[in-house]
């Protein structure tokens, strides 16, 4: 009797496994190596109403570093050997706001059909000018009065530009992917993908000036991969 019981359970265990997908995740840091520019601040004096809103020029965006030069803004994601079938959008709506006249956050990704929407904290006008390639693009005013729109794109994307025309400082970067395979660094410089399936990818870290970097690992199952980067300026 006892021998039978075992036979089932087994059994039972055999189908629980053969139904579970296992999945892993990818984690890591990006950093910066080589000379730090020396970027401008952001000087708004040829709008008061933004410049009103800073103590002082505002830092440029272009390249933000943390402790022991980690680098935010790093829009991290599996750029090949994903599989082939269709992933579901996500609900939850991603947000990018004009606050201080600066779009935060300065990197988005997102996926497709996924809602984006644009708000305007500042209570000023701005214009939100899309450039992407494959997308539609879109170029729309936001007066004060104007708080929020929402926007979806069809197709996925490398990443584009969003800029504001009348505040021509202002500069944000938007991705679009068919999975959900990717993740935008803090300051810290810290990434986690999540759900990859068994198989060999190439991951890129992507930076709107330094050179990307790419490197492939392989998921064996349900385990957690490291995958750090160090981004550096183009050599000359």
């Amino acid at each position: 009797m006892r021998r039978r019981i075992d036979l089932v359970i087994a059994s039972a265990a055999a189908v629980l496994l053969a139904g579970t997908a296992w999945a892993g995740s990818v984690t890591g840091t990006v950093n910066y190596e080589g000379k730090v520019p020396n970027l401008r601040p952001i000087k708004m004096d040829a709008d008061p109403g933004c410049a009103k809103k800073h103590s002082g020029p505002a830092a440029n965006e272009m390249l933000v570093l943390g402790d022991g030069n980690t680098v935010a803004n790093i829009l991290v994601h599996v750029k090949s050997g994903v599989p082939a079938k269709s992933y579901t959008s996500p609900s939850e709506t991603v947000v990018m706001d004009q606050n201080g006249c600066q779009y935060k956050p300065h990197v988005i990704g997102l996926m497709v059909g996924q809602t984006l929407k644009i708000k305007n904290s500042d209570g000023l006008l701005h214009n939100v000018h899309a450039l992407p390639e494959v997308n539609s693009s879109f170029n729309r005013a936001m007066p004060a009065s104007v708080t929020e729109f929402d926007h979806k794109f069809d197709e996925a994307e490398k990443p584009f530009k969003i800029k504001c025309d009348v505040h021509p400082w202002m500069g944000a970067f938007v991705a679009v992917f068919n999975h959900p395979y990717f993740a935008v660094t803090a300051k810290d410089g810290k990434f986690k993908i999540d759900g990859l399936p068994a198989g060999t990818y190439e991951i890129e870290a992507w930076h709107e000036k330094l050179p990307a970097k790419t490197l492939q690992l392989t998921i064996e199952g349900d385990e957690a991969q490291t995958a750090d980067f160090t981004l550096s300026p183009p050599q000359r």
